[in-house]
Order: structure tokens, then sequence, then C-alpha cells
């Protein structure tokens, strides 16, 4: 993750993404540098507009939410006719969110640590 949080680093200060950049920002904070991530990183970031990905990514829980709050708004609250079923199934929904938020984290993050 050191290696991601050093090209935001890199990007936020208007320095170019480059290996030599990357490794300067890396040693600079006591991180023994692998070569071949440093590249992998530069070559995956090469065509990629940070500021916008991260603007992106920062939306992403805002409009979940706007969703959210707007398919409650939506709910009339006529629960009159509902029958409340139970069963003795229990309820998985906690591991289902956990193995998503797992899935979540793949990507370049667990790529580069």
């Amino acid at each position: 993750m050191e290696y991601v949080y050093a090209a935001l680093i890199l990007n936020e200060t208007d320095e170019e993404i480059n290996e030599d950049n990357l490794t300067g920002v890396l040693e600079a904070a006591g991180v023994d540098v692998e070569e071949s991530r440093v590249k992998a990183l530069v070559a995956a970031l090469e065509d990629v507009d940070i500021d916008e990905a991260v603007a992106e990514a920062a939306a992403v829980p805002a409009a979940g939410a706007a969703a959210g709050g707007a398919a409650a708004a939506a709910d009339d609250g006529d629960d009159d006719d509902e029958v409340e079923e139970t069963s003795d199934v229990p309820d998985t929904t906690d591991d289902d969110d956990d193995e998503e938020e797992e899935a979540s984290g793949e990507g370049l993050g667990e790529l580069f640590g």
C-alpha cells in the first residue's frame, strides 16, 4: 500500500510519477523498495488521471447513500397487509457483507501490498 501512497504524494505535490520519484519517496519513508513493484505501478498509472479516480471513488459512497435514502423515501409505510415471516435459518447477511468487503480490496491495493 505504501507504493500507492507514494504515488498519491507525488500527485498531490504535482511531481511526475516516474520510477525515480517514486523510489525517492519510498526510500525517504524507509521502505525497502522493490524495483519490479515500482515499474508495475508506474506502468499501471500511466494513463490514469489520479485526481479524477479519487473523486470518483469518493462519490461512490455518497451515491449509494443517496440511492438508499431515495428508496426509503419511496416506501409509503403501508405495512398493514404484510405478514411477518419468521424462519429458523440463521441470518447470513453479515457474512455476505464481509465477503464483499474483502472482494473490494482486490485491484491495485492487492497487487502492491
